[in-house]
């Protein structure tokens, strides 16, 4: 094992290992609960020594360039015996109970580490928790170290904690965490544009973007420049221009339907490139030493020409990316335009990993990288953790709990959006809701046709946010299924207009896209062998088709699509009326029913009223009951 992974290893393990002792204080130093629970702890880096394996991505393409992450057994196994050393420095033996005593706080030692969340979606309480978040951070500045904690966005949004309180609560408890600067993610306006910046008010840490304006004019700092340590260090903030669509439309226009706000998007990607450089250049210009990007723009291809690699590849200056918005946990070394090097780090979702980036007293970036909490059960819960954000967060839980808790239906078959086999390379889950069918998809689409009596019902798969187990159902699984609140809405279209939305949701397979829509009362094919016909402009909007659909053999109720006939059309006001996930195709429909129910009060009543509390064999199959067909090679 090298010294910087040594190092780091024992940063992790005392942490958690302080409050298992002072919890157990007649406890023997080296207990085996302390061991075993170090060995539940996982780190992955992104190495900027000589031995960093260097990748360059290619911009065109948006492929994610190869991971430097290194996962080692053995390291595990002696990091646990660290962690028995490491308990057995700490505790002073005063009586036969050998009460465990807290070291005094050691002298500041000049280095610094740059602790990043992203993709929090209120998993406040899930992975480390924000009570192992705090933890973490409260040992590295007992040991000397001076720490800045800042989020790479998607905080407010994801579980009802946030649903319920409108962010309010997140924002709360990220100002009882300190954090020292935020970035808005694309969920951070699913509130409105109103409430989004309400709860920047609230905060009582900068919001930051360099590509977010409004009338051509910044909405936030570009960047902001910490002085720590006698070290001038930048944060410059970056947003996917896909927030526009997978956001709602809507809130960024006025009352006419004209965008106001943008993210300096447009076909080439060149407005957003020159809105980093432009940062990069300023805060180098005021003295800064080191310049780390917070981005929100991830690496899925449907992004790009967005992506962290698209934009690391046409800046120079950036020296770390933190990188959120895709969740996942790449960690890699590629090459600026210059040819210089630069780390991006990105640290997955939940808090089920912490990022980190340690600076050296001279100002150099000695490593970039997570340590990760790979288990069901949470560090708070685990290890019995027992600080201030214990506290805060036990009680905005307890707020919420009683109107969350009411059982309101039972499965005997297990929900999912997932992929229940296949994972991808890092061992993370597949999110099939947004490229394929699922159970949950099929659910969610029945009650939208069930309550309304359309002809049809679609529902976007990024809509559709999470599992149900089988067992009991409460309002909060409903909730959490379908966070987002949105109105049901009905409309009346042609069999065109039906296609051409079919189309549009299927543009990016095989990778995943929020607007890939599933069904009820129709079937449709899709030939993903054949190029996507759809074409969009800098907004990412929908406007047209060249070329031949991959959508093919629609049946509705069991006949043909009829392209000149109306049909009813169910969804959500997201897809049907504001055109979220770039969704153009119902322009100038007629609007049947609107603002009059929420989309997770209608799956409520559909469990509990046509399915009488009790989900079962009609959704046994978690690839659903074959109303969407993938033909991946011509027959």
């Amino acid at each position: 094992m090298n010294r910087k992974t040594y190092r780091n290893w024992l940063i992790i393990l005392m942490a958690m290992a302080m409050f298992l002792l002072s919890a157990c204080s007649s406890k023997p130093a080296g207990n085996t609960e302390s061991s075993a629970a170090a060995e539940t702890i996982n780190e992955t880096t992104a190495a900027t020594d000589s031995s960093a394996e260097s990748a360059q991505p290619a911009a065109a393409d948006s492929e994610a360039a190869e991971s430097s992450a290194e996962t080692s057994d053995a390291e595990t196994s002696e990091a646990a015996e660290t962690s028995e050393a490491a308990e057995t420095s700490e505790v002073t033996e005063t009586s036969e109970t050998a009460a465990a005593e807290e070291p005094a706080p050691a002298e500041k030692n000049g280095e610094i580490y740059i602790l990043f969340t992203s993709d929090i979606h209120c998993g406040i309480d899930q992975g480390f928790g924000l009570a192992g978040l705090y933890q973490v951070r409260q040992t590295l500045e007992n040991q000397g170290y001076t720490t800045l904690l800042v989020d790479d966005g998607d905080a407010i949004q994801g579980e009802p904690i946030g649903t319920l309180s409108h962010g309010e609560t997140i924002v709360r408890l990220m100002n009882d965490m300190g954090y020292d600067v935020a970035i808005p993610g694309n969920h951070e306006f699913d509130y409105g544009m109103d409430r989004f910046l309400e709860l920047t008010g609230m905060a009582e840490h900068p919001y930051i973007s360099c590509n977010f304006t409004k009338n051509g004019e910044p909405v936030f700092d570009p960047y902001v420049i910490k002085e720590v340590c006698g070290q001038k260090i930048a944060f410059i903030g970056v947003t996917t221009p896909e927030t526009i669509t997978s956001s709602t439309p809507a809130y960024f226009q006025d009352e006419n339907g004209n965008y106001v706000y943008s993210f300096s998007q447009d076909e080439t990607g060149e407005g957003v490139y020159q809105a980093v450089q432009s940062a990069i250049d300023s805060a180098r210009a005021e003295g800064a030493q080191l310049v780390y990007v917070m981005g929100h723009v991830g690496l899925e291809e449907a992004c790009h020409p967005w992506t962290y690699a698209d934009i690391i590849a046409n800046t120079s200056g950036i020296d770390v990316f933190l990188d959120g918005h895709s969740h996942d946990t790449e960690q890699v070394v590629m090459k600026d335009k210059d040819g210089n090097e630069v780390v991006r780090s990105a640290c997955g979702t939940k808090l089920a990993n912490i990022g980190y980036s340690h600076i050296s007293a001279e100002g150099e970036v000695l490593e970039t990288g997570i340590w990760s909490w790979p288990n069901k059960t949470s560090a708070t819960a685990l290890l019995g953790l027992d600080n201030e954000m214990t506290i805060k967060v036990t009680e905005a839980l307890e707020e919420l709990n009683e109107t969350m808790k009411t059982v309101v239906a039972t499965s005997t078959v297990d929900l999912t959006i997932y992929d229940p086999e296949v994972k991808d390379d890092y061992g993370n889950k597949i999110r099939m809701v947004r490229r394929a069918e699922t159970n949950m998809g099929d659910l969610v689409a029945d009650s939208l046709l069930y309550m309304t009596g359309a002809d049809v019902a679609i529902m976007n798969g990024g809509g559709v946010r999470t599992d149900i187990y089988k067992g009991d159902i409460t309002y909060g699984d409903i909730i959490k299924v379908l966070p987002f609140g949105n109105e049901l809405t009905v409309i009346e279209v042609t069999g065109q207009q039906l296609l051409n939305a079919l189309e549009w949701g299927c543009r990016a397979i095989p990778s995943e896209f929020g607007g890939f829509l599933q069904v009820a009362g129709m079937t449709y094919e899709v030939h993903s062998y054949l190029d996507s016909p759809c074409q969009e402009n800098e907004f990412s909007m929908c406007v047209g088709y060249e070329g031949e659909y991959r959508v093919k053999n629609v049946m509705v109720g069991g006949e043909p699509l009829d392209l000149e006939k109306t049909y009813k059309v169910a969804g959500s006001s997201y897809t049907l009326l504001s055109k979220g996930d770039g969704q153009t195709a119902f322009e100038g429909c007629t609007v049947l029913e609107e603002g009059n129910r929420i989309d997770n009060a209608v799956l409520i009543d559909y469990i509990t009223q046509k399915l009488n509390g009790q989900i079962g064999a009609d959704y046994a199959d978690p690839y659903g009951q074959g109303r969407i067909t993938i033909v991946e090679e011509a027959q």
